[in-house]
């Protein structure tokens, strides 16, 4: 392991935007960074512009979690850990102001500095950060944080380790580290990486699996915990964070509690039985139907509808392309017209919600209709060769005139198969080697609403002699499975953000072809993809930002790799009406990160 030689890749919705201003602030300390222009919000800002700066501290929350756990070491790949203790147990040098697209500020730093072009950057600690136990966090913790997260850590925290030339202390309250590549987002990405105590593992190894937690610096420490049943966070009262204008307003609530349920159905009744606080509803037509029990009627419990302002994302059933069929596009794409959306749309939503088209519908990022065009065409072009049919001039998904028999879209379906070299023999469709198309659809159990999209999707497509068989497996074996890409289709989820950046090698890069625990669960081994996840890290303006979205978004949508279903412009939240958030000025990712429990509090 190189001394002190450190990179970074941050998660889900973290990751580079660009701003309306274009180019880079000048060489200064600063009290915060964009990924292009300054901050919005002054050095002497009050608070965050989403939070209620006033909101009363104290009380309870109780939250629902599906499966089990069996870990509470977050941040390696081995075991099941814990998403609150992760998110609310420690902090990284910056913080994320969810109203702006991707813009941080001082958190365990006091300011930042980067060289003209980026090729540095340099973070000064805070004198009175401290971790749970009240040691001081050093310079040392960051070092070894970097050092032993990119190394020994989960692979979201490993993709940037060779953009990372040197890390250095420059003095005992600043950090710097220099690039060997030219990415604008590495600033914030290191900005986003958790740091821990370094003597927490003088004497034992950090990527075991432990029920000893990390010592952090978050203002929650874990109080009590039974391993795969509950977790206690409490709010720890000499949090040293607790009067940063950044942190006012949020973590309001002393006690979060963690229950686990063998699946969803069981975590419902137990909402319902008031055990638990707050219920996030997926199903349009659960929410419609299913809470208008005695505690919604009597106002105890209120239903909220969030709004929200970042891409769809993709969710959906994901073909694995290390396997056969799957590796031909054009059974790709028959499966795709097999699958009648309109049909299964209405029979769970009544029709309501909007079909994903592409990974960044709903945004200002998503593929255009019709030919590729200006910069998006001309970043494409040089793939030509290896690009899909529709990436150049135009896709949409195939659309059925809602009836069950779906005629149009099952004779294409059938004609695409035939050309792969498939047809129905004695009603099952087959090879020319007398092989029949018949996988496995992973789902996890308790799962209701993948469970019904699998059931009538296995249905359709023995209109075409397919056969598709579903495996029910719990949370553990399907965390298991999934990591390991030891399935044929899978149900999907992967949420996208209005600032894509170095995340998107972990869900699309060909390192996950064979290496287990990323995000690439289709297979997909793309150079054209790779080549607009660089244009994304590396565009001077917002128009060149764009448009390496755009084109991104064109060559996932037409890889064929999910089937994509729908997604909600709004998030439901069903919670105790004692429970309150800052109505009216909600952030523009709506309910996501930082939003319950972080800026709730309890009204009593």
């Amino acid at each position: 392991m190189r001394p002190y030689l450190f990179a970074a890749i941050r998660v889900g919705a973290c990751s580079a935007l660009l701003t309306l201003t274009q180019g880079f602030a000048a060489a200064e300390p600063m009290h915060g960074i964009a990924m292009y222009g300054d901050p919005a919000l002054p050095p002497d800002f009050t608070a965050l512009p989403y939070v209620n700066p006033d909101a009363p501290k104290g009380g309870r929350i109780t939250l629902s979690e599906v499966g089990s756990f069996d870990s509470l070491n977050p941040f390696i790949l081995k075991g099941r850990s814990v998403y609150g203790q992760r998110n609310y147990g420690y902090e990284s040098l910056m913080g994320r102001n969810w109203d702006e697209p991707f813009t941080l500020y001082g958190l365990l730093a006091e300011s930042i500095e980067t060289g003209p072009n980026r090729e540095w950057v340099e973070f000064t600690l805070r004198p009175e950060a401290r971790f749970s136990d009240g040691s001081p966090v050093t310079v040392e913790d960051i070092l070894w944080s970097f050092e032993t997260l990119g190394t020994l850590g989960h692979p979201r925290y490993q993709g940037a380790w060779d953009k990372v030339e040197t890390a250095e202390a420059v003095d005992e309250r600043t950090v710097r580290f220099t690039f060997n590549t030219e990415d604008n987002e590495l600033p914030l990405i290191l900005g986003l990486r958790p740091i821990l105590k370094k003597s927490t593992y003088d004497d034992r190894p950090f990527d075991e699996s432990s029920l000893e937690p990390p010592v952090g610096s978050g203002p929650y420490v874990i109080a009590d915990f039974e391993p795969g049943r509950f977790v206690v966070l409490k709010k720890d009262p000499d949090w040293w964070g607790a009067d940063l204008a950044f942190n006012r307003g949020q973590h309001n609530i002393d006690e979060i509690r963690y229950e686990w349920f063998g699946d969803g159905d069981v975590a419902f009744e137990a909402f319902r039985a008031g055990e638990i606080s707050s219920n996030r509803e997926g199903n349009l037509a659960k929410w419609k139907t299913s809470y208008d029990f005695p505690a919604v009627r009597s106002g105890e419990i209120v239903l909220s509808e969030i709004p929200h302002q970042r891409p769809g994302g993709i969710r959906g059933l994901v073909m694995n392309t290390r396997r056969a069929p799957f590796d031909d596009w054009r059974v790709r794409d028959a499966l795709i017209h097999a699958f009648n959306f309109e049909f299964i749309n209405d029979a769970i939503n009544g029709g309501e919600e909007p079909r994903i088209t592409s990974y960044f519908v709903n945004s200002v990022l998503a593929m255009s209709d019709g030919p590729a065009e200006g910069k998006v065409r001309e970043l494409l072009e040089p793939y030509a060769d290896e690009l899909l049919p529709g990436a150049l001039e135009g896709y949409a998904l195939p659309v059925s005139d809602g009836t069950d028999a779906n005629r149009r879209n099952t004779r294409a379906a059938l004609k695409i198969l035939a050309e792969a070299g498939w047809s129905v023999q004695d009603g099952v469709m087959k090879n020319a080697a007398g092989e029949s198309l018949e996988f496995s659809i992973l789902l996890r159990s308790g799962a209701t609403q993948e469970t019904n999209i699998a059931e009538l999707y296995a249905e359709q497509l023995k209109r075409i002699g397919v056969v598709a068989h579903l495996e029910t497996v719990d949370s553990a074996q399907y965390k298991e499975r999934t990591e390991a890409y030891d399935f044929d289709m899978a149900y999907y989820i992967r949420l996208m953000s209005l600032s894509p950046g170095n995340e998107q090698i972990l869900y699309w890069g060909s390192e996950g072809v064979t290496k287990s625990g990323t995000r690439n669960w289709m297979g997909m081994n793309s150079p054209a993809a790779e080549a607009m996840i660089d244009a994304l890290l590396n565009g001077e303006t917002q128009e060149d930002f764009r448009a390496a979205a755009k084109a991104l978004d064109r060559v996932l949508t037409t890889g064929r790799y999910v089937i994509p279903i729908w997604y909600s412009p709004v998030s439901r939240l069903a919670h105790k009406a004692e429970l309150t958030y800052p109505v009216g000025k909600t952030q523009m990712y709506g309910d996501w990160i930082g939003f319950q429990p972080d800026v709730w509090w309890i009204e009593e």
